[in-house]
């Protein structure tokens, strides 16, 4: 690993070089260095901000495998050792009694997952921005990427802003941003504000990607996600016109359409607005949900509270993750690849054996339960959202993986 490190920061050195007028030149450079790595080095190293032909069809699949328990080198940072984590995730300080599910790592059946190394995503970060783009369960996943990052930075050189959708962690030595911005649909919607949005009568606007896409622009690497929002009922409304309109026009499709409309936004707007021969776009699929203990065989009624097993059935597929979305996800990503390539990181099923990492009842609750819910722990768990450190921590050791090694 050492020897590939160096190697590495040459090639990083030599895109600094290259950043501000990428030519020709600096493409037969990076070749030559990936080809002198191929022969000398077992397995492959990426280029972190150039598409190249690398893909030799011949890549372990990373999201086919199973989870083995480390107490050695797991977790990969401590709860208390990162303060930027919300309180709706710090889960051992709101009296979680268990640190199991701290203690797994995703083992894949054809190769192993290369270890975090957070100086080397700093280096490759040097001079660079990335962004999270989505909803609470791709915030989950920023805030384990700055944890996994901010603990091989000075205290004096760090910080950590949040102002309206946008929140920016700034590693200042690098001169290197990870940043966040809030939008669960990614079109616009009148669930777009960052603090209040429990908005149940949820719409979205047609062609209004660019609302909150002028915020995403500049950036060298680009993570998006989007599904939670869009799971209420078999329909989604869509906003003809503007929400300033006197009378809206509205019309409602299936959720699977709404969604492809999304999708095809994203992609549109990836084409038009990044290099792609300098930039990488990711995409994480659906976070599943634990809400119905019947999926797992369990008694009706129950949910992943005090759930502190994982699920063992590598078949298993819970009624809340709809087949249909990974549907369009898999059809559109594939349908645009060549003009538009995303690294689809395929974390659902993987995920979806974790009914024993999700925040449950060791949250922050934002309002005061009332005795019938403290009587009844089950109707207050919280089986969307994840304890850190723990299940994103490995999102982002997948997307390191993708962005350096496959």
């Amino acid at each position: 690993m050492e020897k590939i490190f160096n190697n590495l920061s040459a090639i990083l050195a030599q895109s600094m070089r290259c950043d501000q007028h990428y030519n020709l030149v600096c493409r037969v450079e990076y070749s030559s260095t990936f080809t002198t790595l191929k022969e000398s080095e077992k397995g492959k190293v990426r280029l972190p901000f150039v598409i190249d032909e690398l893909d030799d069809g011949e890549s372990c699949n990373l999201f086919s495998g199973k989870w083995v328990r480390d107490a050695v080198t797991r977790p990969l940072y401590h709860e208390a050792d990162c303060p930027f984590i919300q309180p709706q995730l710090t889960c051992l300080e709101r009296g979680r009694p268990d640190k199991d599910y701290q203690f797994w790592r995703w083992q894949p059946f054809e190769c192993d997952l290369p270890s975090f190394n957070a100086t080397m995503m700093l280096e490759a970060l040097r001079g660079k921005r990335m962004l999270y783009v989505g909803d609470s369960l791709n915030r989950g996943q920023f805030t384990s990427m700055v944890c996994l990052l901010q603990s091989v930075i000075p205290p004096n050189a760090k910080s950590f802003v949040t102002n309206g959708s946008l929140t920016v962690f700034t590693a200042m030595d690098y001169n290197a941003t990870v940043e966040f911005y809030w939008a669960p649909f990614l079109l616009e919607s009148n669930s777009d504000d960052a603090i209040v949005h429990r908005i149940s009568d949820r719409m979205v606007r047609r062609d209004s990607i660019n609302t909150h896409g002028d915020h995403w622009k500049g950036r060298d690497i680009v993570v998006f996600n989007t599904y939670l929002w869009w799971m209420t009922g078999l329909k989604m409304k869509i906003l003809q016109g503007s929400y300033k309109d006197d009378e809206m026009q509205v019309v409602e499709v299936s959720t699977e359409d709404a969604y492809s409309l999304a999708i095809n936004s994203m992609l549109s707007w990836v084409k038009q607005n990044m290099d792609l021969t300098r930039t990488r776009v990711f995409f994480t699929s659906m976070s599943p949900t634990h809400g119905k203990s019947q999926d797992w065989g369990a008694e009706a009624g129950g949910n992943c509270y005090n759930e502190t097993t994982m699920i063992e059935d590598p078949n298993y597929w819970g009624s809340d993750s709809r087949k249909s979305i990974m549907r369009v996800i898999s059809d559109t990503l594939h349908e645009h690849q060549d003009e538009v390539p995303v690294t689809f990181l395929n974390i659902t099923q993987l995920s979806a054996y974790r009914k024993d990492a999700h925040t449950s009842i060791y949250k922050k609750q934002w309002n005061p339960l009332t005795p019938e819910q403290l009587a009844n722990p089950v109707s207050y768990a919280d089986c969307v959202h994840w304890c850190l450190p723990g299940l994103p921590d490995t999102w982002n050791e997948l997307l390191f993986a993708k962005l350096f090694y496959f």
